[in-house]
């Protein structure tokens, strides 16, 4: 009874698998093997985990790895996720999430011969490189843009979760608008999750309705309701998060506030592949073009030109110090715009 459930339960953890080169402890051809946990909100998102993935994809064609992805349906799947990445002796190991914090702290301390890399939060363990970015600073973009480009003289944040890591981009989007127009409103409202698609349209359209015409969606795969929502909205914009998203509805999407989160990725993992074995804290803004808005293809004659080099201006201000975007809600409270040369 013990073998057959031992097997039962291998069998469950190898069938969650999303397989790109093979679940077997050895390398085919030699390949270093590199895999990668997704967040609740999984492929498909056009946001986090799209990004993340993008940049695993890259180093297999880049640097000849051989990559695997487990899918986490929800925060139960963590913990089993990783552990199957570890126990087949995976060479570079993603969790990609902060609400993975914990899970991977544990697998890291019982694997102590593994590497593993997390993303959006920080795991004090020899064998763990935490990856954060500086949210604010693109944010604070986002929301200068938004001032600018207002109709209504009002606009919104819309966040996934309400916790630490979204005021980041709240405070930096508000402060961003200060910058521009101390009198702009800013509505604030989150979803309470990072998937739910239909929670977000519906709040997206609250928003509209109290008169916010551009909405900050920084709520992942739920930030797909808020640009479906824009479709539906003469005169509205949405402005979209952590990927590129301007395409999935040209004109409608003012801009990305994008995260390179496939950049990460790749830097990381090609250390694997060259044998490194890294850890540490690497934090990455706009400086390190880690965040940073997209080229507005769709949305130059919206904007308009003085604008967006108004917002070129604003970006080299904050890259020489000169701007320092505030992380929380705190720090937004004593912010003071500095008017950009």
């Amino acid at each position: 009874m013990i073998a057959r459930a031992a097997f039962c339960l291998t069998s469950a953890l190898v069938a969650c698998c999303v397989v790109l080169g093979g679940c077997g402890r050895s390398t085919s051809q030699g390949k270093v093997k590199v895999g990668m946990v997704t967040d609740v909100g999984g492929l498909g998102d056009r946001s986090f985990n799209d990004s993340a993935y993008a940049g695993l994809v890259a180093c297999k064609s880049r640097a000849r790895a051989q990559i695997q992805v487990l899918q986490s349906k929800s925060a139960a799947d963590y913990q089993p996720n990783l552990t199957v990445l570890a126990t087949e002796r995976f060479a570079e190991i993603f969790a990609i999430g902060f609400l993975m914090n914990k899970d991977l702290s544990e697998v890291a301390r019982r694997f102590g011969d593994r590497s593993f890399a997390i993303v959006d939060a920080v795991v004090d363990a020899p064998n763990v490189e935490s990856v954060t970015f500086k949210e604010e600073d693109g944010s604070f973009l986002a929301g200068a843009l938004a001032a600018l480009v207002t109709k209504t003289k009002s606009v919104a944040f819309l966040g996934g979760m309400d916790i630490p890591l979204l005021r980041k981009f709240e405070a930096g989007f508000a402060a961003g608008t200060r910058e521009i127009d101390p009198t702009t409103k800013v509505l604030v409202k989150y979803v309470g999750s990072f998937d739910d698609v239909a929670a977000g349209k519906e709040l997206t359209g609250v928003l509209y309705d109290q008169g916010a015409d551009i909405v900050y969606a920084a709520a992942g795969k739920a930030g797909l309701g808020a640009i479906e929502e824009a479709k539906q909205r003469a005169g509205r914009y949405v402005i979209g998060v952590d990927s590129n998203q301007d395409g999935l509805a040209p004109g409608k999407v003012l801009t990305s506030m994008v995260k390179r989160v496939d950049n990460a990725v790749l830097r990381v993992c090609r250390d694997a592949v060259a044998g490194k074995r890294p850890s540490g804290h690497i934090v990455l803004g706009l400086a390190q073009d880690g965040v940073g808005l997209t080229d507005f293809r769709y949305t130059k004659i919206a904007i308009g030109e003085a604008n967006i080099a108004r917002i070129a201006r604003i970006r080299n201000a904050i890259v020489d110090g000169k701007i320092v975007p505030p992380s929380t809600r705190e720090e937004l409270e004593r912010f003071k715009p500095v008017p950009a040369p």
